[in-house]
Formats: C-alpha cells, sequence, structure tokens
C-alpha cells in the first residue's frame, strides 16, 4: 500500500455530500497533496459551483473516465450525495485508487461488503470519512476505556441532533431511517469501536416535526450487549446550537462530554483512585478542534496509511460493523 511520492494526485468525485466543500478545502490546503480535480455528474450542480468558495479555480473532469483512467491519480474522495456514493466508491476501487470515503456506506449490504473484499484485495486503502475518530475528547474517552480507567462498560448514551432545511430533508427522505440514516455512523463509530457488535438492536423512527411525510426526523436507537446498552437519539429538528453529547458509564467511573462540537472539556467521575487519577470529580480539558481541523487530520491520517507511516486508524472489518450495524437500526437487514 505504501506510495512514495512527494505530492500524491488526489481527485474528488462528487460534490452533493454535505462534507464535500470541507473535504476540498483540506486537500487543498494540505502539502501533501496536487488535487488533480472536482468530477460532478450534475452539469447544472458543476455550474452553480464553479468559481464558487473552495471550487474557485479547480480542475472539471468532464468525464469520469478522465478521472479513473489518469494513472497519475492516485486515491480519490468519494463525495457525492449518500444516494450516490456507494456507486462511486465501487467505481474508484475497479479503477484501482484508494479512497476517501464518506459516511455512510450506503444500503445495499451485499454491495457494500464486495467493495470492501474488492479493496482488501487489491491492496487499496479505503478510509471512511468519520471525523470524530480524530476528536481530541472521543480519542480520549476510548483511550481510558480501553485501559480500563472506567470499569466494565454498562451503558453509552449518545445524543446527536440536528436543525436542517425542508429541503435538505426532502433529499434524506428517500433514504429509510431520515435523520438516523445520514448521522447515526458517528456514533456507531464509537460505540461499536468500545462495545463490538451487539446481541441484538432496535429502532424508533419517528416522523414528528411532520415537515416532510414519512421522513424520520425524532429517532432512537437502542443496542443490547451482554452486559451493557447504547443508546443514540437524533433529531432533524432540535433549536441551535444543538447540545450533541456523549456520556459513558463503567462499574468504576464515568466520563461526560457536552457539548462535544465544539468541545469544550469531559465530566471524568472515578469511585476510587486509578494510576494519575484520584477518586472523585474531574474536569478535564479537551482542545479545540473546528471541523475544518478535523477534516485535515483525517486527510493527514489518508496520506500517513498511503506513505506507509502508520497502520489504518480503523480495520475495514470495523468498517463493515459500523454499516452492519447501521442497516440492522433501520431495517434493511435483519435486526438479528
Amino acid at each position: 500500500m505504501a506510495v512514495d511520492m512527494t505530492k500524491l494526485r488526489i481527485a474528488q468525485y462528487g460534490t452533493r455530500h454535505g462534507h464535500a466543500e470541507g473535504k476540498l478545502l483540506a486537500l487543498r490546503a494540505s502539502p501533501d497533496v496536487e488535487l488533480a480535480g472536482v468530477f460532478e455528474l450534475d452539469p447544472a450542480r458543476r455550474a452553480a459551483l464553479e468559481g464558487q468558495g473552495a471550487y474557485a479555480g479547480v480542475h472539471w473532469f468532464g468525464r469520469e473516465a478522465d478521472m479513473l483512467g489518469d494513472p497519475s491519480i492516485i486515491a480519490v474522495a468519494s463525495e457525492g450525495l449518500n444516494a450516490e456514493s456507494l456507486a462511486q466508491t465501487e467505481a474508484i476501487v475497479r479503477a484501482g485508487k484508494h479512497v476517501w470515503y464518506d459516511k455512510p456506506a450506503g444500503e445495499d449490504w451485499p454491495r457494500w461488503q464486495a467493495v470492501v473484499a474488492e479493496a482488501e484485495a487489491r491492496g487499496l486503502l479505503l478510509q471512511m470519512g468519520y471525523m470524530f475518530r480524530y476528536h481530541a475528547g472521543f480519542a480520549r474517552i476510548a483511550e481510558w476505556v480501553r485501559g480500563g480507567l472506567l470499569g466494565e462498560l454498562f451503558s453509552i448514551r449518545a445524543h446527536m441532533s440536528t436543525s436542517i432545511s425542508v429541503p435538505a430533508r426532502q433529499v434524506i427522505a428517500e433514504h429509510r431511517g431520515g435523520i438516523f440514516y445520514d448521522l447515526a455512523g458517528h456514533m456507531l463509530d464509537q460505540i461499536v469501536w468500545l462495545l463490538g457488535r451487539p446481541d441484538g438492536v432496535a429502532c424508533f423512527l419517528r416522523n414528528d416535526a411532520d415537515t416532510i411525510a414519512g421522513f424520520a426526523d425524532n429517532t432512537l436507537g437502542v443496542l443490547s450487549y451482554p452486559r451493557a446498552l447504547a443508546t443514540i437519539d437524533i433529531a432533524a429538528m432540535e433549536a441551535p446550537p444543538a447540545a450533541r453529547r456523549l456520556e459513558v458509564y463503567g462499574r468504576r467511573g464515568s466520563a461526560i462530554m457536552e457539548p462535544f462540537e465544539p468541545a469544550g472539556a469531559i465530566r471524568l467521575c472515578l469511585a476510587e483512585d486509578a494510576g494519575d487519577w484520584a477518586a472523585g470529580v474531574h474536569t478535564v480539558p479537551v482542545p479545540a478542534q473546528t471541523r475544518q481541523q478535523l477534516y485535515e487530520r483525517e486527510l493527514a491520517a489518508f496520506i500517513a496509511t498511503l506513505r506507509g507511516a502508520q497502520k489504518p486508524d480503523r480495520p475495514a472489518a470495523h468498517d463493515l460493523l459500523v454499516q452492519e450495524t447501521l442497516l440492522r437500526l433501520t431495517g434493511r437487514i435483519p435486526a438479528a
């Protein structure tokens, strides 16, 4: 997988994902990247973006083949709509290129499994765009959990609501699970990293704002483990600023981060002295990180892995598990 180049030629496929502009800015800002250009299938969308914001001055590919057939391009950021991105990622992998793939990984479970298998067989890196992997607060909590500081976990609660426009709801409404499908993967990426595959799942997908018929805008997912429960609640109409929150409870202590975007501190509670920590309540600062800085850290990890300087931050088996759990929760595949 290691790539020996001073600068890596990377392109972007698609512009409609909610993170697309931020990812393009990260590519353009990186001293390790030569941006090869952008391909957008929709000519009206391309016309609307040309010369605007992050897209000012970029090269636009006229055809998919012009981008995927260029041997000098070693990787592509997959940034299409959720409904487009799995097919685009499949095309990138089949072209023999590494992929920086924005979440979630589609609703076709067999197809996603096949794409991951092909990437592994070809020695290609397929890194998912779950930016909270690079968030100092989430990383600190994971370090505490994996190091045993909190003891055996019995509960995780994640709240990641938002406020989105009616047009945005119309786009997401085609997906079973609505706002849960769109956002829950971020929290599942954290939860299954700490607890593994749940034995059982249940999900409540309600339409309570009633702006778009059938759109799940008030949702709750429950993951059951032999000795733990995890919940994720996500709504599409929380008054800003959203109070995004993560709570992790173990038999020896707990860690609560609110808000986690932007994060300020973690409330760490310990029943007994443990290592360098005294029993009691601690307020642990979290370094300030903007969303754009998280994208840049994602990209830095992607490049470091391509160059052989580090192993992938998550194995392919984990990315499969995240998507399997999401699709179990939204009812696309059996819950068992």
